[in-house]
């Protein structure tokens, strides 16, 4: 049924209801109805009709403007998601290429292709560029129409690893849904993802283990690796990665642990208040 088609009952079908009742009674009623009886009926049957049908129709009304609502402001949100993809790849996509361009010019000329510190900062352009690049796709792919999922976004986003990256993942995910509201899955996801690109980029290894399942007073989240782990020498270099984090955790009231045993364990826990 269509949205005019829907106006058009709820503007009729009490005139409709009436005529009908109308008729009936003084074609086919009137020997066994008073007038009294009937002119008390007539409202009664007009609020009875208007119960039984208005209502379901003011309800289908309400959802098809809600749908409405929700299509217009899912396409205001494409819009936004690509023009922001369109930023991305003309400014800083651009400048970052150019600027890798540069460095490595820089570096045959002054015979750098060997020094550690030089090649560190390669890899550093290489990333921030992949990083750009991977952000542009994702804001180019129109999201799911359905509510956030935390497993299947995470689960797509492992895949994608494996294929970018070559890295072997152990997914075990015990985890319900119902245990996170949408604002915890979206920070969650985006823990995870930060922790694993701090894998590829410095842990020099290429399996990954993202653990979750339900405590007996909340629930926690792990990253492990085989890695080099955190070194004290190399706590700078991991610093960035780690305080955005701490950062995401401390805000939505987490507990994060960062420690290294036989593997390097990123650890997110919540406890229910």
């Amino acid at each position: 049924m269509s949205y005019k088609q829907i106006k058009w009952l709820i503007l009729i079908l009490p005139t409709i209801t009436i005529g009908v009742w109308e008729y009936s009674r003084h074609a086919f009623l009137l020997p066994y109805l008073s007038m009294e009886v009937g002119n008390f009926l007539s409202p009664v049957i007009v609020f009875t009709v208007t119960i039984i049908f208005l209502l379901r129709l003011f309800s289908l009304l309400e959802k098809m403007q809600e749908e409405l609502r929700r299509e217009r402001a899912k396409k205001v949100a494409l819009l936004e998601r690509e023009k922001l993809a369109r930023e991305l790849h003309d400014g800083i996509a651009q400048s970052l290429f150019l600027l890798s361009v540069k460095v490595n010019k820089f570096g045959r000329q002054y015979d750098l292709e060997l020094k550690e510190d030089f090649q560190k900062m390669k890899q550093t352009i290489q990333h921030v560029h992949e990083d750009i690049r991977q952000s542009i796709t994702n804001l180019k792919e129109i999201p799911d129409s359905e509510e956030f999922k935390c497993r299947n976004t995470i689960s797509r986003y492992l895949d994608e690893l494996q294929t970018n990256y070559q890295m072997e993942v152990d997914f075990q995910w015990h985890l319900s849904e119902e245990r996170l509201t949408t604002k915890e899955k979206v920070e969650l996801f985006a823990c995870i993802k930060e922790a694993t690109i701090n894998v590829v980029k410095h842990a020099k290894t290429d399996k990954i283990w993202i653990l979750a399942r339900e405590t007996s007073s909340g629930w926690l989240c792990e990253v492990r690796d085989e890695g080099i782990g955190f070194a004290k020498e190399t706590t700078k270099a991991h610093g960035f990665g780690l305080q955005i984090l701490q950062s995401r955790a401390a805000e939505m009231n987490w507990v994060l642990t960062v420690q290294k045993e036989q593997q390097t364990i990123v650890r997110i826990q919540k406890e229910d208040t």
